[in-house]
């Protein structure tokens, strides 16, 4: 950059595609843009300071002296959206130069917006499904922002954006921003490392610079005493707990009985059941499944401690439907018949008092907008079983409204992207005047200056508790109030975000003074990978397209396997062959044309499905392939116009064998009536040995896979070799058979037997074994739901349960409840 704006003295920052007299010109801001412009850099500065403006300084400079696009990513739709405007606002820029990539708008519409946007805001997972589907080029992408850069760990989309951007950009600049990057010096070196950052930049309040446009923000902790009954509820449950812990001390996997074990003990004892589930031992599966009561029952103590009893009340409700469902846990149904159980909800549900959380939540309302004369609260909650019942139970005193995810939860509907604009633009403009938010609202909206930000618990996380920290104190003096109830789990989560904030702000500081030396601890080679390599060695690249992969021993892919099943030689041409074997490639219904591709690229098409694996980015990351998504009818992966790949985990394939469903065998005969050479891939290790299933019964399969379908079925280990396999199989595919990529075929239509079936099973403690041994029984679909309790009774694999809810589901009146 040249002379910073703070530097000339201006009031406002002026400077190229900045529109004029708009953004205040703010010396800490320009500097932490002029180091981000020079190099790949984690920006750190506290909510609410103006790390967006930052990104679009650097973005300015980028477009007006190197040209190209923007790619600004955010974790969520709103956040999303906020950007947009600020940056049509903040920028000279048309309209339509910028454009929001979200999942509601149309994969190919997206396609064409890319071409010719300036600046394109977006959240991660669409950008890494138009990567993977080969919709959009980084290449011309000059500056690439990470906000919230923090979720940069494990497989979340911006590490493999990331990668993808270091690799195909022309001339790449990437900004990583966040409030708190993480909770020690090694987790904000993993976020480094994964976005390949070089740089830190931080300023925190403590700068003079940044000092002037801050307000201290006191934070009082109110302690809470829960009353008699509350903690007799709490006890009855920890009783049982101990109860559990007790048979899982005889199994040997831990000494503790006492019910205040940590999630780090638990983890220990999960470990300890796995060895013995991998050596069939029964006590492994017998010790998990108490295990699993463990975790419920440590939820429904921390819903009876930290939110309220009708919060408890309504997680047991839960679990009750959960428990009467068809394929319920032995877990679920232990724990709703458990006696001492149900005695704790006979109280609950007789609990007419307030938790006192929420006679202190309405005080502290009461004080702040009445006696105060404040005009804006948010309070924070945990859990979205909380947050309806406050907005419930403070409704009758305050203007107050919910905000929360779009995901639907048991017994809670989502809100909508424009019902959570809407929610806050009518916040801003004072409509009402209590917001009550889950986690949804910490991380980066723009929500207004409040009066009070009120935790209705402590927040285990540092993280977590500067963004929420970061929503008052801007403007003015600022409150923070967070409620903890009395030897509970709140006060360990008090401590622990304590003792992490603490160790954050201690760890900023001191990256603060040594960013110089940064760069020496990051691992030099994974950044020397970005400088314009795709991140595939040879071996999953060109070595890959002409030798085969491993496969545990189990395949020979250039002759037939022992057990008689085809190996890859199968996809090699026979001489005089016809291409379809039968099957009329050039006129089947609902083809779908390939589209043109110029390179010599092997192409793989992936069904949208499969992106839940890393199967589909892997390949994407391969020299010499190109991937392809689409919604496949038939098969996760299309290979040429003869070869369709149904994928299959270990566990996938056994539930095939234990579990009723029939679905494997419906796709593997689609896949054959519409591709010359399927093949089924069987990915997992120890196929006998995974489960208590018989080997004859596995043979089976396998041998009605090949001899009924004519499938092809290969082995792999995991999902990097299956990747391996699908890029061998691509390979001799279409480059030494010189056969193209062709999507056909649709699902076959279910038989009437099939929907007769459905019908039946769709019933909630009904599956498919019994569906067919009910009709088997009475003949017909009506006839089985005409049947009476008693008669019902009378088929094999009926019991009282089954037999109660086919009759309340049928003599049910529309809209009752259980």
């Amino acid at each position: 950059m040249a002379t910073t704006d703070a530097e000339s003295g201006g009031e406002h920052v002026d400077r190229a595609l900045v529109t004029p007299e708009f953004l205040e010109n703010r010396r800490y801001q320009v500097d932490l843009a002029e180091t981000a412009s020079r190099d790949h850099a984690l920006v750190c500065l506290p909510t609410g300071l103006g790390k967006t403006t930052v990104s679009l300084l650097v973005t300015a400079e980028r477009l007006a002296t190197v040209g190209g696009k923007a790619l600004l990513l955010a974790p969520t739709k709103p956040l999303v959206q906020q950007h947009a405007e600020f940056y049509r606002e903040a920028l000279e820029l048309e309209d339509d130069d910028v454009v929001v990539f979200t999942g509601e708008v149309r994969p190919d519409d997206r396609a064409a917006l890319w071409a010719d946007a300036r600046v394109v805001i977006a959240t991660p997972q669409v950008v890494e499904n138009d990567l993977v589907g080969n919709r959009i080029s980084l290449a011309p992408v000059t500056h690439c922002t990470f906000d919230e850069c923090h979720r940069a760990t494990g497989d979340y989309a911006y590490n493999y954006i990331a990668e993808r951007y270091h690799a195909d950009a022309e001339d790449p600049l990437v900004t990583g921003m966040s409030a708190s990057p993480g909770d020690d010096e090694e987790a904000i070196l993993e976020v480094c490392e994964n976005l390949g950052l070089s740089e830190v930049a931080v300023m925190t309040e403590d700068d003079a610079d940044v000092a002037e446009y801050t307000h201290d923000t006191s934070v009082e902790w109110k302690r809470i005493q829960l009353p008699e009954v509350v903690l007799e509820i709490r006890d009855a449950i920890n009783e049982v707990v101990a109860e559990r812990l007790e048979k899982l001390r005889d199994l040997g996997v831990t000494r503790k009985t006492s019910p205040d074990i940590s999630e780090r003990e638990i983890q220990g004892m999960q470990a300890e059941l796995r060895k013995l589930m991998d050596n069939d031992q029964s006590e492994g599966y017998k010790g998990m499944s108490l295990l699993a009561e463990i975790r419920k029952l440590r939820t429904a103590v921390t819903y009876v401690e930290t939110q309220s009893v009708e919060s408890l009340v309504r997680y047991f409700e839960r679990l009750k439907e959960a428990a009467r469902s068809s394929g319920a846990s032995k877990a679920d149904q232990r724990l709703v018949s458990e006696p001492k159980i149900r005695e704790a909800m006979r109280k609950a549900n007789g609990y007419d008092d307030l938790h006192p959380k929420f006679r202190q939540t309405r005080m502290l309302l009461a004080e702040t907008l009445g006696i105060e004369n404040g005009e804006r609260i948010i309070v924070f909650t945990e859990s979205r079983d909380t947050a309806e019942t406050l907005v419930e139970f403070l409704s009758g005193h305050f203007d107050v409204e919910k905000f929360v995810g779009q995901s639907d939860t048991d017994g809670s509907e989502g809100m909508t992207q424009t019902e959570q604009q809407d929610t806050l633009d009518r916040f801003r403009a004072g409509e009402f005047e209590v917001l009550v938010s889950t986690s949804v609202a910490e991380e980066g909206l723009d929500v207004p200056e409040v009066d009070l930000v009120l935790f209705y618990e402590p927040v285990p996380t540092a993280i977590r508790a500067i963004q929420r920290k970061g929503r008052t104190g801007r403007q003015a003096e600022g409150r923070v109030v967070v409620l903890l109830a009395e030897d509970t789990r709140d006060e360990a989560y008090f401590w622990k975000a304590r003792n992490d904030q603490k160790r954050m702000q201690n760890e900023l500081q001191e990256l603060k003074g040594v960013a110089g030396e940064l760069e020496a601890r990051l691992d030099q080679t994974a950044l020397d990978e970005y400088d314009g390599k795709s991140g595939a060695d040879d071996e999953s690249g060109e070595e890959a397209a002409s030798s085969p992969p491993e496969t545990g021993g189990e395949q020979d892919p250039d002759s037939t396997s022992e057990d008689g099943q085809a190996g890859l030689d199968a996809f090699a041409p026979d001489p005089g062959d016809d291409d379809s074997e039968g099957v009329d490639t050039e006129d089947l219904e609902g083809a779908v044309a390939k589209p043109e591709n110029d390179t010599d690229d092997v192409e793989i098409v992936a069904d949208q499905r499969e992106l839940d694996s890393t199967i589909a980015r892997d390949l994407s990351t391969r020299d010499g392939i190109q991937t392809r998504l689409e919604t496949l009818a038939v098969g996760d992966y299309v290979l040429s116009d003869r070869v369709v790949v149904e994928r299959k985990t270990v566990s996938d394939f056994l539930d095939t064998l234990t579990g009723g469903d029939r679905s494997m065998f419906e796709q593997v005969g689609d896949a054959a009536r519409h591709y010359a050479r399927p093949v089924v891939v069987i990915e997992g290790e120890d196929l006998y040995g995974a489960r208590n299933v018989h080997h004859r019964a596995i043979q089976g399969a396998l041998a009605s896979l090949a001899v009924d379908f004519g499938a092809s079925v290969l082995r792999t280990s995991d999902e990097a070799e299956t990747a391996d396999l699908l890029a061998v199989v691509a390979g001799r595919e279409q480059d030494v058979s010189e056969r193209e990529v062709s999507v056909h075929g649709e699902k076959q239509s279910r038989t009437l037997p099939e929907q007769q079936e459905y019908v039946v099973a769709s019933i909630g403690e009904v599956g498919p074994v019994t569906a067919r041994s009910l009709l088997a029984h009475f003949g017909s679909v009506e006839a089985v739901m005409t049947a009476g309790k008693e008669d019902l009774l009378e088929v094999t694999g009926v019991g009282e349960v089954t037999a109660e809810r086919v009759r309340d589901v049928v003599g049910s009146a529309y809209g009752e409840r259980d």
